[in-house]
């Protein structure tokens, strides 16, 4: 028997550690399969919510945030580098100089969110700043990425024009902030039970399988 479990995915593009932790979670689910099925939803979570449009320098912007050193930063994203190629995600850290603001990206995905191509979204919009070096903030790069995946261009031109679902955005980020999420991913199951950080397939496996035989 099947069991369906319902996830939110909370999350900012520019996080390498989601992008792993969707990876290793998608790897898990491959490995349940017949055993759970999931509705999964992406849901917005602004690392810099005050980041200049220009965007910032990584190394720059590290130093500032955690206090880390260039040394500290170089090892860290060697550590992203290794997970990413291990679980079949590419970083290419050195196309990745600069972090930028990704408001327009969490409109864009809630747009997305009933065509059935939001986790595609969400994957091209990885792809494009990781492994690509794309600046998510500019109109072009997230038109590009939704098309990509099948999504209307005009559509996708059309929403990032105004400021359509900007509210809504504000609103879901706001939620996650009022529960207690203030780092990402947080992967929400069942409205109960949360997995945080980029965790490995073994943990997301044996989480779901715990919570599907509950």
């Amino acid at each position: 028997m099947t069991t369906t479990l319902k996830i939110d995915f909370v999350s900012d593009v520019s996080c390498p550690w989601c992008a792993i932790g969707l990876q290793s979670l998608e790897t898990a689910l491959s490995r349940l399969q017949g055993e759970v099925e999931v509705q999964m939803q992406f849901q917005p979570f602004e690392l810099n919510p005050q980041m200049v449009p220009e965007g910032e320098d990584i190394t720059e912007h590290l130093s500032k945030k955690y206090g880390s050193t260039p040394e500290q930063a170089a090892a860290a994203r060697e550590n992203i580098r290794a997970r990413g190629e291990a679980l079949g995600f590419t970083f290419n850290m050195d196309k990745r100089a600069r972090i930028y603001n990704t408001f327009d990206a969490h409109r864009l995905l809630h747009w997305a969110e009933d065509t059935g191509l939001q986790t595609a979204l969400k994957k091209a919009l990885f792809k494009a700043y990781f492994t690509d070096g794309k600046d998510p903030s500019q109109h072009a790069v997230l038109i590009e990425a939704a098309e990509s995946v099948g999504l209307s261009g005009d559509e996708a031109r059309a929403v990032l024009a105004g400021d359509e679902f900007a509210d809504a955005v504000r609103e879901q980020e706001q939620f996650y902030l009022n529960a207690g999420i203030h780092s990402v991913p947080a992967v929400v199951i069942n409205d109960r039970h949360l997995i945080s950080g980029g965790q490995p397939p073994e943990v997301f496996e044996q989480a779901l399988r715990q919570i599907a035989a509950e």
